[in-house]
C-alpha cells in the first residue's frame, strides 16, 4: 500500500468520525490515489489535480470543481504532513452553477401516479402497496429518498403521528410530523406488511418482495417506468420528472399555501428549512425564485400592499 493511501484511509476516517459520510468524496479520492499511484507521483500537486479533476470531458464543468475540490480537502490534510503537497487554490475551474427547475406535478399527476403504482401487478401482494405508500410519503412530508427508505420500524410513530430521521445528509436528524390522513395510510401498509412477513423481523419499514430493504435504484427505476406510462415528460429543452421533484412539489405547496394564507413568509421560512432538513436557511430560499407560481404571488402581495400604501 502506498504512502498517499495510507494517508487517504486516515484521512477520511478522521473525517468520518467527525461526523461525514464522505460517500462521493471517499469513491473519487480512492481515484484520485489511483491516478497519483499510475503517474508514478509522490506527493499532489495542482497540476496533477487539475489532471485528474478533467478527465471525465463530457460532463459539465461544475463537476470538474467538485471533484477538484474533494482533492482540496484531502491536499489540505496531506500539506500538514508534508509540505511538498500542493493545495490547488479555489476557483481553478470556474463555473456558473444553474439549478433548473424541477418538474411541477399537478394533483391530478400525484393522484394519477400513486393509482398507478397501486395497479402495478404484485404476486406477493406488497410491492404495489410498498411504493403506493413510498410515493404518497414522499410527496405529503417532502423526505428525500434516502431518508424514507432508511425508515426502521422504531422510527414511525403511529401513536403521535411523527416520523424519526436518524443522520440524515449532512448527518442532521429530525422530527416529522404527520397529518392523520397520512398516518391512516402507515397503519394500512402496517397491516399488511405483517401479514406479508408473516413474523419474520424485518427492520426496515419499507421492505420489497423478498422481504428485504427497498434500494433507491429499484425506486428510481420504478418511478420512470410509472412516468413514462403516465406521459409525464418535461417540456421540451426540460429534463424529465424526478422522484426528487416530489420534494420540491411539497415545498412549492407549502409556501404557496402560507401566501394564500397571508402569512409571513419571511418569519416562517427557517420552520420548512427544518422540517425538510437542509443545513442553511438559504437552501430554502432556492424555491421563493425557482417557482413561478411563487414569483407571481409575491408580485400579487408587493402590489397589494403598494395600492393600500398609494
Amino acid at each position: 500500500m502506498s504512502a498517499m493511501r495510507d494517508a487517504l484511509r486516515d484521512y477520511l476516517a478522521m473525517r468520518r468520525a467527525l461526523g461525514f459520510k464522505l460517500v462521493s468524496d471517499g469513491t473519487a479520492l480512492l481515484s484520485f490515489v489511483a491516478f497519483l499511484e499510475e503517474a508514478r507521483a509522490d506527493y499532489i500537486s495542482t497540476e496533477i489535480a487539475l489532471a485528474w479533476a478533467q478527465i471525465p470531458t463530457s460532463v459539465q464543468p461544475a463537476q470538474w470543481a467538485r471533484r477538484l475540490g474533494f482533492v482540496r480537502g484531502f491536499a489540505r490534510y496531506c500539506s500538514a504532513i508534508d509540505p511538498r503537497n500542493e493545495i490547488p487554490p479555489v476557483g481553478l475551474l470556474p463555473f456558473e452553477y444553474q439549478r433548473q427547475a424541477p418538474y411541477f406535478f399537478s394533483d391530478k399527476d400525484i393522484e394519477a401516479l400513486l393509482l398507478a403504482a397501486l395497479a402495478r401487478p404484485a404476486k406477493d401482494g406488497l410491492a404495489n402497496h410498498t411504493y403506493h405508500c413510498l410515493l404518497g410519503l414522499l410527496s405529503v412530508t417532502g423526505l428525500r429518498i434516502s431518508e424514507a427508505l432508511n425508515l426502521m420500524l422504531d422510527d414511525v410513530d403511529l401513536v403521535d403521528g411523527i416520523l424519526t430521521i436518524r443522520s440524515s445528509k449532512f448527518g442532521k436528524s429530525r422530527m416529522v410530523p404527520l397529518h392523520f390522513s397520512t398516518v391512516t395510510a402507515l397503519v394500512d401498509y402496517r397491516e399488511r406488511r405483517g401479514r406479508f412477513l408473516a413474523g419474520r423481523q424485518i427492520p426496515h419499514w419499507f421492505v420489497n418482495r423478498r422481504g428485504t430493504k427497498v434500494l433507491c435504484d429499484a425506486v428510481e427505476g420504478m418511478f420512470r417506468r410509472l412516468a413514462d406510462r403516465l406521459g409525464l415528460v418535461g417540456k421540451k429543452g426540460k429534463r424529465r420528472p424526478r422522484i426528487h421533484d416530489l420534494r420540491h412539489r411539497f415545498a412549492m405547496q407549502t409556501l404557496m399555501r402560507w401566501y394564500d394564507n397571508g402569512q409571513d413568509i419571511e418569519r416562517l421560512l427557517p420552520v420548512l428549512s427544518a422540517y425538510l432538513g437542509h443545513v442553511e436557511v438559504r437552501d430554502t430560499y432556492w424555491y421563493l425564485s425557482g417557482f413561478p407560481q411563487l414569483l407571481a404571488a409575491a408580485k400579487d402581495r408587493l402590489e397589494r400592499r403598494w395600492e393600500v400604501t398609494l
